[in-house]
Order: structure tokens, then sequence, then C-alpha cells
């Protein structure tokens, strides 16, 4: 205990950012992943083929793997950006590949009389999936999306591989110099499972409150 609370402040900055580093994400996630879905269902066969072709690519290449990529390979090229930055981009270009298919997946229970009586009324595609098929879609599968926040909360140590200073990061420091593994990364683990519990309790309140009764 007493390398913990002798870097508390070390430590405490390191859950900031790794904080920081998902909710960023998480925003760039969702937005790109509800992009990617569209994409999926559009009426346009070379729109559907770009959105499968993006879940398919992101979806079987590892992250670690695109982060190093993205910090170290593109600098060569003349494209570089802060580190933390740098994670935010391929992590949520990552993940928005999962949301990607979580929303699909919501929007494939909207019933298909849904889709045809706003046609009916006039309504173009994009202004269907707006204020039609996606709100529901998305009610639909709020716990999935949940679970995948959470993922992309665990994901967000990888960054540390990339020299971002995150909580795992900041533990590993604290470990080089107290040499207690046992104490600090049991502390920093306990810390992750509290933010995990956190998305999970938001994710249940979200799903009580916008169920959809059928």
């Amino acid at each position: 205990m007493d390398a913990l609370t002798a870097h508390l402040s070390q430590l405490g900055h390191g859950l900031v950012t790794t904080v920081e580093l998902t909710v960023v994400t998480t925003v760039g996630a969702m937005l790109l992943g509800i992009v990617v879905a569209t994409l999926r269902i559009a009426p346009v066969p070379l729109l559907r083929a770009i959105g499968t072709a993006y879940v398919e690519v992101l979806q079987n290449l590892p992250l670690l793997a695109l982060l190093v990529l993205f910090v170290f390979a593109l600098p060569t090229i003349g494209i570089s950006f802060p580190l933390f930055t740098s994670a935010a981009i391929v992590i949520a270009a990552y993940e928005g590949a999962y949301l990607a298919e979580a929303i699909r997946a919501g929007i494939n229970t909207v019933g298909v009389g849904q889709a045809e009586a706003a046609r009916a009324i006039g309504l173009t595609f994009g202004q269907s999936l707006r204020h039609v098929i996606l709100p529901q879609g998305l009610r639909a599968v709020i716990q999935p999306i949940g679970n995948i926040c959470i993922a992309l909360l665990m994901n967000t140590s990888l960054a540390a591989a990339v020299g971002v200073v995150e909580l795992t990061q900041a533990a590993n420091n604290v470990n080089l110099l107290e040499a207690q593994p046992i104490a600090v990364f049991t502390g920093a683990g306990l810390a992750y499972m509290l933010l995990a519990l956190i998305i999970g309790q938001v994710t249940g309140v979200l799903e009580r409150r916008l169920a959809i009764v059928r």
C-alpha cells in the first residue's frame, strides 16, 4: 500500500488520462460507427462495399499493430500527431468497426414496416434513417454498445506501448521505482474494474429507461 500512497498523484494523473482517452475515443467511435453502419445498409452498392471493407479490415488487424504503425511509421512520411491524439484516432477507428456492427444489428431489429411507412410519407433514405430507423436501432443495442465501450476502456491500456502515460504506464513507472508489482498493478486493476462497473451501471440505466416496448 505504501507504494500506492506515495505515488497517488502520479497514478491519479494516469487515471485521468485513461478516462479522457476513453471518453474521447468512445465519442469518436460512436460517430464513426454510425457512419459505417449507414454505409453498410445504404442502397448504393459502392457505399455498402466501402463499409464492409472498413469493418473487415479493422476487425482483422491487431490494435497494437495499428498503434505502432500510426505512431512510429507514419512520421517517416511526414504524418505525425501528439501521442494522445494518435492513440485516440487509432482506438476510435478500431472500435468504430465493432460499434458499426452492433449498430447495424440494432437497425436490423427495426421492422420493415417502419421503413416502408417512412417512405410512404415522403421521407428520403437519410431522413428515414435519422428520424425513424436509427433512434429505434440504437435503443435496441444499448447493452452490446456498453460492452464494446468496456472493451474500449481496456484497450486504452495498449496506448502505453506507444508512450501515452495512462493508468497502465503510470503503474509501470511506479513499479519501476518501488518494485512492488502486486500492490501497484492490483491497484491499477481495481481502478479499471471500477471504471468498467460505472460504464455497466450507466448502460443498465439507459437500457431500462430507453427500452422499446413492443
